[in-house]
């Protein structure tokens, strides 16, 4: 029997656990977080199949591929937008609880960038219900569960470049752990929370297994590509669901005129609705012509976060909103089988770079993903893994074990929380929805600052047990490592491409410069290429 780990307990992980177990594998989900804590819980709008007539696997596909602005590759979305309909089907047989239509069918609705209603929800917790129900079946199969295991670093044996597992940090007794495995499963989630209070995404999403698999030796890809929700709640950066405009919503503007395609692809949408912004008005999402019964039944979170977060009631009110980090196009480079660089670690779900979303996601097409590419991953895992090596002796753990007492003796002249904050702002402000050269250095320059100034920026916390101060600095740490990378990326690709737009350069929808891969060399000096 093989011995699958898997780090990182949302939707990918939890999809990908159950795939392995039943191809005959012991698997164990390593998280630094409960699993109902993922961000999966926070997809709202639904998850994207062709599941009649009136619509077409090819034109699912073409969406895909017109929304990904030249970078999808044709043959992964393919395999993404084929299996579509089985991935529902495998949902709903495990519990998912659908909402239905007046014939009992699984209820679907538009999203931004598609030709026909064809994302199957869950009123508009769609994620949420997904992530407890696959929580459940993880339960109920027997899966080991180790949570509060802060990721450090893969174990890699260098002479084969084979992983063997992971160092972890147990966050309650602060003693520092290795898991040995014969195949790996990274689905970490993104790296939003790099954007802090102008995200969507929660604190955890500070891009843990990206950072330690360029460590490894992995490839990233297409780093700079971070899409941007067009509707956050303006005070707090909230997540309003797209089903709010699939539903019919308008987007109106300080003179309350609508100003463009509510349902155009999420990078057109957010950048009009920045415009407008920046012209000094306030931009409104209106879903009072829907009606308060429709409101209660079909989008009963969108009304309850409006009046928690933003102090409005949307049944009789507008909801002010403005676009916020969302999701994460690049990630660790993958092949057809889900496995990157490194031999037997595999990456899933918004850690990954599957090809699929390209320079710009279509909504509804993340939780397809990992359910389709979970199931794929977690069956190729735990067939690599019957590929047995002896165990070897390797000193990642302990020099994993002496960096985090050496974080210890880190000075705390510098307070890093500080310094958090200010990277979220400069990330907002020039490496968001709008970007140019003289920008993009500038923040280079302020990250290699920060780089050098870390050994006075120690946790204050000098405890053992329960140290999430000592979590926070070493997250930072990993946001710090992210940062350069997708800035390097950023001005590494002289274009335009949809989520990444550039104001000094042209605007491009072919395949011309292809798939930007970053990695390190020996020296720890950034390589970074373009694929064709």
């Amino acid at each position: 029997m093989s011995k699958v780990l898997i780090i990182g307990s949302g939707g990918a992980g939890l999809v990908s656990a159950l795939s392995a177990r039943e191809g005959g594998a012991e698997v164990i989900i390593a998280s630094k977080t409960l699993p109902t804590r993922s961000q999966t819980s926070m997809a709202q709008g639904g998850m994207n199949a062709v599941l009649d007539t009136n619509d077409s696997i090819e034109n699912h596909i073409s969406d895909t591929l017109s929304s990904s602005a030249g970078l999808g590759d044709e043959s992964r979305i393919t395999f993404l937008c084929s299996h579509a309909p089985e991935a529902i089907r495998w949902c709903n047989s495990i519990g998912l609880p659908f909402s239905r239509d007046d014939g009992g069918e699984i209820a679907r609705r538009r999203l931004g960038g598609a030709s026909a209603s064809r994302a199957c929800y869950a009123q508009d917790y769609t994620g949420l219900k997904l992530l407890h129900t696959l929580y459940d079946q993880c339960l109920k199969a027997g899966i080991e569960f180790k949570n509060g295991r802060f990721l450090l670093n893969l174990i890699v044996d260098e002479p084969t470049n084979r992983v063997l597992g992971g160092t972890f940090l147990d966050i309650e007794t602060g003693d520092v752990e290795e898991i040995r495995a014969d195949a790996v499963i990274l689905a970490t989630g993104g790296y939003g929370a790099l954007y802090g209070k102008h995200s969507t995404n929660s604190v955890q999403a500070t891009g843990d297994g990206l950072a330690a698999a360029v460590r490894a030796g992995a490839k990233l890809a297409d780093m700079e590509f971070i899409q941007f929700h067009p509707t956050a709640l303006k005070s707090s950066s909230i997540l309003i669901s797209e089903s709010a405009r699939g539903a019919g919503g308008y987007l109106l503007n300080a003179e309350n005129e609508r100003f463009t395609d509510e349902l155009a692809p999420r990078d057109i949408v957010a950048r009009a609705i920045h415009d407008e912004i920046d012209k000094g008005g306030t931009v409104y999402l209106d879903i009072r012509h829907l009606g308060e019964a429709f409101i209660n039944h079909q989008l009963p979170q969108e009304r309850k976060l409006a009046q928690l977060y933003e102090g409005i009631d949307p049944v009789r009110e507008r909801i002010p909103i403005k676009p916020a980090a969302h999701y994460s196009m690049g990630g660790i480079e993958v092949n057809d089988d889900c496995m990157s660089s490194v031999s037997g670690l595999f990456a899933v779900g918004e850690c990954a770079n599957h090809k699929t979303h390209g320079a710009n996601r279509l909504g509804g097409n993340s939780l397809l993903e990992l359910v389709v590419f979970g199931r794929h991953c977690g069956e190729k895992a735990a067939e690599y893994g019957t590929k047995t090596v002896p165990l070897t002796d390797n000193p990642q753990l302990a020099k994993d074990t002496n960096f985090v007492r050496g974080v210890m003796y880190f000075t705390n002249q510098i307070d890093f929380y500080q310094k958090q904050e200010m990277l979220a702002n400069i990330f907002y402000n020039n490496v968001g929805l709008v970007r140019d050269d003289m920008g993009l250095k500038a923040v280079l320059g302020a990250i290699r600052q920060m780089q050098k100034e870390l050994p006075f920026m120690g946790p204050r916390d000098k405890s053992k047990v329960c140290n999430s101060n000592l979590v926070e600095f070493i997250e930072f740490g990993n946001k710090v490592e992210l940062a350069e990378i997708i800035v390097v990326s950023a001005i590494s690709r002289v274009e335009s491409r949809g989520a990444h737009y550039r104001i000094d350069a042209p605007i491009r929808n072919d395949r011309m410069f292809g798939a930007h891969t970053i990695t390190w060399k020996e020296d720890g000096v950034l390589c970074a290429d373009f694929i064709q």
